[in-house]
């Protein structure tokens, strides 16, 4: 199964995107949009920062987990990764995404 990013309203009613990797493990997930055409955007644009890895912010929870977020061209935060337990992971996540965003169809939920 191939990358896809996860079109879909949340509890609150705001539209959202996942990034999932081919085993199905989400790798990537957005903020919350009011609008739809927001969150399709912030697609577009994590599937053309994706491929540049100093877009990429490596950081250290409280708890000592690592976790990354895809920033923009003008610094917003567009994409916030899972904890892992180690940089490793965390570095190994990095790669996913640079490898599958840009390709990554898009599967409405709406």
């Amino acid at each position: 199964m191939a990358a896809k990013f996860e079109l879909y309203t949340d509890n609150a009613g705001e539209f959202r995107f996942r990034l999932k990797a081919g085993n199905g493990e989400n790798i990537l997930a957005s903020e919350g949009y009011k609008q739809k055409a927001s969150a399709e955007n912030g697609i577009e644009s994590v599937k053309k920062n994706a491929a540049d890895e100093a877009r990429f912010e490596r950081k250290e929870t409280a708890a000592g987990k690592h976790m990354f977020n895809l920033k923009a061209s003008n610094g917003q935060v567009i994409g916030t990764s899972q904890s892992y337990a180690s940089a490793s992971g965390r570095d190994g996540g990095i790669e996913s995404v640079m490898r599958n965003a840009p390709e990554a169809r898009i599967e409405d939920l709406t």
